[in-house]
């Protein structure tokens, strides 16, 4: 290392030798896979120097925390994503075009406003690199066991089923849940894993974007387009509900903690949170504010609910007075619906116009019936006549 800052330096440094000696303490292990970090710590204990010639090395993966794949350079990461260097470079949009293009054919994203949020959906190519950062890299990195929303072998009934028959239920809404999570954070999730900084950075790009200005002019609030001008994750990219996911372990970690202090049990399904419990402790819904503040996310008091027995107790869309099930009314109306495809044809019933109505009834009856045979043994038989009629 002396002979090393020697040739960078064009000549040997007393200094130096007391510089290698910090470094060495600083660092067991060789930092290969964080020169910028290296590069900081040098800043701050060496004196200012002209330097001479730079060499260059290659980073590489120190240690890989879970089994992800481990990639060692920006080469090693456009081969494992099948694109050149110059195509890992265009869709990782170091130079913002996609935020600054006019050009709709320049921009990695579509964009459509609904009432309360942005979905910024990725364009072929960039949703094919994200569908295997997916599947082969996030995949293997583990979510906190409360989180039940985008997880596999968990879902809508998991995080109901949770808190059925309870004699409490609180529910608090996170607001803005992708957009509240920053580059930063995205970026300390890949090096937590073992990226070294320069991978670590590329598939932050990604996974992220900002959003450009002229979307940005019909944003219903003014405080969600504060969140969407910065680097965010992307509501429509499949990797963000994971990204989003392993962002939220530490709250997840802490509101554990917090509902079992308190007797209560605790799930979190996407920006839903929930717990559930014999009573609801008056200090409850504050502490659950502060710990997500403190974690980067913001509670929406519009949003919070708190359910005894005697009320409807709904969550994700299903009410766990007794046993998770949609809403009777919801039962009905497409009972009703059925009922007017068996009778009139489907042609007649689908007054949405739905483009393929056969495949949209089936799957309502499936998310209807679940774990309800009563239910579904009807609903299905409506079902069998709606398809049969000419």
């Amino acid at each position: 290392m002396v002979k090393a800052g020697a040739a960078v330096l064009g000549r040997e440094r007393r200094w130096v030798d007391r510089a290698v000696v910090k470094v060495l303490r600083a660092y067991r292990i060789a930092p290969a896979d964080r020169p910028r970090e290296l590069a900081g710590f040098l800043e701050g204990i060496t004196r200012p120097a002209v330097i001479r010639r730079r060499r260059v090395t290659p980073v590489q993966v120190v240690r890989m925390r879970w089994h992800a794949p481990p990639i060692n350079d920006l080469g090693e990461l456009a081969a494992f994503l099948d694109v050149d260097g110059d195509l890992l470079d265009w869709f990782a949009d170091r130079r913002e075009i996609n935020r600054h293009a006019r050009d709709e054919r320049l921009r990695h994203y579509r964009y459509r406003w609904l009432p309360h949020r942005l979905i910024e959906a990725p364009k072929p190519h960039l949703l094919a690199l994200q569908r295997r950062l997916l599947d082969e890299v996030l995949a293997r990195v583990p979510v906190h066991e409360r989180a039940h929303g985008f997880v596999p072998g968990r879902g809508v009934h998991t995080f109901a089923a949770s808190h059925a028959g309870q004699a409490v239920v609180v529910r608090l809404d996170l607001r803005a849940f992708f957009s509240t999570v920053t580059a930063a954070r995205i970026y300390g999730i890949f090096r937590s894993a073992g990226y070294p900084e320069p991978v670590a950075h590329a598939l932050t790009a990604l996974t992220t974007t900002r959003t450009p200005a002229r979307v940005l002019r019909d944003a219903p609030d003014p405080r969600l387009a504060a969140l969407l001008r910065r680097p965010h994750l992307p509501q429509g990219a499949p990797t963000s509900p994971a990204l989003a996911n392993l962002c939220a372990f530490r709250l997840d970690r802490r509101l554990t903690g917090l509902a079992g202090r308190f007797g209560l049990h605790y799930s979190r399904y996407a920006d839903d949170l929930a717990f559930s419990g014999p009573d609801h402790p008056h200090n409850l819904i504050p502490y659950v504010h502060s710990i997500a503040v403190d974690e980067g996310f913001e509670i929406n008091p519009a949003k919070t609910r708190v359910r005894g027995q005697a009320d409807r107790q709904l969550l994700a869309g299903l009410v766990v007075n007794s046993s998770p099930a949609v809403p009777r009314e919801d039962y009905d109306r497409l009972r009703a619906t059925l009922h007017n495809a068996a009778t009139h044809g489907l042609a007649e019933a689908n007054r949405d116009g739905h483009a393929d109505f056969a495949a949209q009834l089936a799957g309502r009856v499936a998310w209807v019936s679940h774990r309800h045979p009563a239910r579904a043994r009807k609903l299905q038989e409506l079902l069998s006549a709606a398809l049969a009629k000419p």
